[in-house]
Parts: structure tokens; C-alpha cells; sequence
């Protein structure tokens, strides 16, 4: 009579060495795709990763410029890389203490224009990935944004939104009970601008339309504001208020403008509400930037921009052009991948990407490839070959050569009968799956 196996392993598999173990793992991951990449997230997201980060901060404060930026970056692309991997490790304390070691020193210099502004922004954006991931404190993570708010330089800029999740109720009734109070001591200057900023931001993120109408309608007269009144009150579903409103507003634009000074940073700004663009969006910087004014009108042109760019690719190549002109490839990038840029412009600043972040550019390029595929052209099949022989290479910077080869094979096996695809890729000098025969006849 046969003798049943026992129902747990795990007692027996407790006796077995670690290297034992590790082979008997592998080669079953090799037989089963989700356990592999189950593997791979775990292997991902290993606590040495955030030690090495953590390192990498306590030694870059004492580096130069050039190096500094450099550790920054290895920093912000870990927490990315552990983020994008759905780690399960509590990454918002590394994010926060990246973002408020940028600010100091971003604050030390002053210099608020280059690439280290850059990733300031970029760890602003992983830290509320990560507090949203993993949310803390609502009610301390809502005081450090007051403080940064307030208190700070006036950099980064906080975007309640992307906090939204992680605050909650406590977090953000905090928030508004410190706006409210700064608004009702009446008093002007900076804390009164970043208050009105929040109490906007509030309205938006807490669905109160009346609110939100209320401070937009409130504001000086433009172009931009008129629209952001329209669209949330379409959006609300009040379309006979959506159509009153514009027809207000219109109604306003064609009367005389009052015979008053106007800036040049104000005639440039109006002609950038009018027509938002890389032409308008450059003379408004020069301006601005004259006049010492360029921190605010930035943030407000990009602010319209990005509300834009959510109705389709061609609003969003408009930011993403924008963000590019004003020496932002960062900030351009994540734009492009947030609101769906156009396939050509993500092609271009993947072509611009890849060397430092290979990772990043190779769903754009696999993307690519399928596009040229599918023109059944020998042209087009020669310039896919080329980008899969680009692809192999990003693979290897990127530390993932099996996902190449694992997706070469699964193109490979969809696209058998297109006998000239595969010629071509031999030409390239790409190594093709063992049970790919040679092709006979060119199609």
C-alpha cells in the first residue's frame, strides 16, 4: 500500500541547508512566472536598499555640487524603483528626510534653477507615493506640510492632491484650521498667499464646489480662471451654470479694459492666459524673471498647464514642451508619463532618457517596436530590429537582461510568420529563441 506524503513540507524543508533551498526555489520560479516575480518584488524591495540610501544622504552633505546632485539621484531612483515595485517597506521616512535635505540645501544656495530643484520636486512626488503607500501620522504629516508651506523658503511647493490620500479627514481638517486662522487674521504678505493657495487646493480636494466657485470667482479677472470656473461646474454636472458663467465671462472680455499701468509681466501674463504655449509661456518667464516675480508666475502658468493637459496628448505635448524650454527634463519626463503624452514625444524623451535611466524608456521603446511591427513594412521591420537591439542594451544597464530575453522570445513566437521581421532581427545580430527556424520565404 502506497505511503501517503505528508500534508506539510515545511518541517522537512526546515532540514534542508539554505543552498539546498535556494535551488529547489529557483528552479520552480523558472516553471512559474508569478512566483518568479514575486521573487523579483521581494528581491527589489531588500531593507539594504534604504540602508544604502540612507548612506548615501549621511555622505552626500559633505560632497560638491556635481556630486552631490549625483547621490541625490541614486537616492530618489531607489525609492522609485522600490515604489514602482510595490514594496511593502515603509519608504515615506527615507522620501521625507530626501525632500528636506534637498530644501536645506537648496535654501543655503538659493538657487532655486537647476538640476537640484529638479529632483526636489521629484522626491515631493516619491514622498507622497510613499505616504500614500504606507500612509503615517495624518495630523504630523499635515504639520510638516504647513511648515514647509509656511515657513519655507517657498520651495518645494506642496500639491495637496498628491497628499490627499494619505492626509485624510485629520490631516487635512488640520490643514484648514490653520488656513482658516491665517486668513482670519487678515493680515497681508506671504502667509496670507500661501493660505489662499491652500484654501483653493482644499475646495478641489474636498469636493466643495460652492468653495472652490466662490475663491475663483473672487480673483481678478482672466482667461484661465474664467475656464477653471466652467470646467468645475461641468464637472459637478451644473452645465446651465457652466454655460451662464461663460457667457459672463465673455461678456466681460469684450468690454474696454480700464486705462491703467499694467507691468510687462502682467501684459505677458495676459497674453499666456489668452494662449497658453512655449511662445507665451517664454516671453512671460523673461518677463517675470526682469522683474523678480518669475517663482509665482511659474508655478501659476504650469498650474493652468497641467489642468490642460488632462484633456488629451495634445494639451499634454504643450506642458511637456513647455517643461523642456524652462531646462526642466525631469519634470518633463514624469508629465509626459502622468497625463499621456503623444507616442512621438514619448519616443523623443526616451531617445533623451535612456543613457541615465534605462529603466524608465523601455516600456516606451517595447511600444515602439510593437508599433513598427504592426506596419507590416521591410523598413519598418529593419528599424525594429535596431530599437531590439537597443532594448538588449537598456536591459543590461537596467539590470533585467531575462526580461529582455524573456520578452524577445514572446515576440518572437507572436510574430513567427513574419519571416522578414525575423530575418532582420538576425541581422541585427540578436540572439533568437532555440526553436525559431530559419526563414524561407521573405514576407
Amino acid at each position: 500500500m502506497p505511503v501517503s506524503p505528508p500534508s506539510d513540507l515545511r518541517p522537512y524543508l526546515r532540514t534542508l541547508d539554505a543552498e539546498t533551498l535556494a535551488d529547489l526555489l529557483h528552479a520552480q520560479a523558472e516553471r512559474d512566472p508569478e512566483l518568479r516575480h514575486s521573487l523579483e518584488l521581494r528581491a527589489a524591495t531588500q531593507s539594504g536598499d534604504v540602508s544604502e540610501a540612507h548612506r548615501l544622504l549621511d555622505t552626500a552633505v559633505t560632497d560638491g555640487n556635481v556630486e552631490y546632485t549625483a547621490k541625490i539621484g541614486a537616492v530618489l531612483d531607489t525609492l522609485q524603483r522600490m515604489l514602482d515595485a510595490g514594496s511593502r517597506a515603509d519608504l515615506a521616512p527615507l522620501a521625507r528626510r530626501t525632500v528636506d535635505d534637498i530644501g536645506e540645501v537648496l535654501e543655503q544656495s538659493g538657487d532655486y534653477a537647476g538640476d537640484l530643484a529638479d529632483r526636489l520636486d521629484r522626491a515631493v512626488e516619491l514622498y507622497a507615493r510613499a505616504c500614500a503607500a504606507r500612509p503615517p501620522d495624518p495630523e504630523k504629516l499635515a504639520d510638516w506640510i504647513l511648515e514647509v508651506e509656511f515657513d519655507g523658503p517657498g520651495r518645494p511647493v506642496i500639491d495637496l492632491a498628491e497628499f490627499a490620500t494619505a492626509l485624510g479627514e485629520p490631516g487635512l481638517r488640520r490643514i484648514k484650521s490653520t488656513v482658516d486662522d491665517v486668513l482670519a487674521a487678515n493680515g497681508p504678505g506671504h502667509r496670507r498667499d500661501v493660505a489662499e493657495r491652500l484654501r483653493e487646493q482644499l475646495a478641489e480636494v474636498l469636493g466643495d464646489v460652492d468653495e472652490l466657485v466662490a475663491i475663483l470667482s473672487a480673483k481678478p479677472p482672466r482667461v484661465d480662471v474664467s475656464l477653471k470656473i466652467v470646467r468645475v461646474l461641468r464637472a459637478a454636472g451644473r452645465h446651465s451654470e457652466a454655460i451662464a458663467h461663460a457667457a459672463r465671462a465673455l461678456t466681460h472680455d469684450k468690454q474696454p479694459p480700464a486705462p491703467e499701468p499694467e507691468s510687462d509681466t502682467s501684459r505677458r501674463r495676459k497674453e499666456f492666459d489668452a494662449e497658453p504655449g512655449r511662445e507665451t509661456f517664454a516671453a512671460l518667464r523673461d518677463a517675470a524673471t526682469a522683474e523678480g516675480k518669475w517663482t509665482l508666475q511659474r508655478r501659476e502658468a504650469l498650474a493652468g498647464l497641467r489642468e490642460r493637459a488632462a484633456e488629451g496628448a495634445e494639451r499634454a505635448d504643450e506642458l511637456v514642451r513647455v517643461l523642456l524650454d524652462d531646462g526642466r527634463p525631469d519634470e518633463a519626463w514624469r508629465a509626459c508619463v502622468r497625463f499621456g503624452a503623444s507616442a512621438e514625444l514619448k519616443l523623443e524623451l526616451a531617445e533623451r532618457r535612456a543613457a541615465e535611466h534605462p529603466a524608465e524608456t523601455i516600456p516606451v521603446f517595447r511600444d515602439h517596436v510593437d508599433e513598427l511591427i504592426e506596419r507590416k513594412d521591410p523598413q519598418a521591420y529593419q528599424e525594429a530590429a535596431r530599437r531590439l537591439k537597443l532594448l538588449r542594451t537598456l536591459h543590461k544597464r537596467a539590470g533585467t537582461p531575462d526580461e529582455f530575453t524573456a520578452h524577445l522570445a514572446a515576440l518572437v513566437e507572436n510574430h513567427r510568420r513574419k519571416t522578414r521581421l525575423i530575418t532582420e532581427i538576425r541581422a541585427a545580430r540578436i540572439a533568437l529563441p532555440k526553436a525559431v527556424t530559419s526563414p524561407r520565404t521573405p514576407r
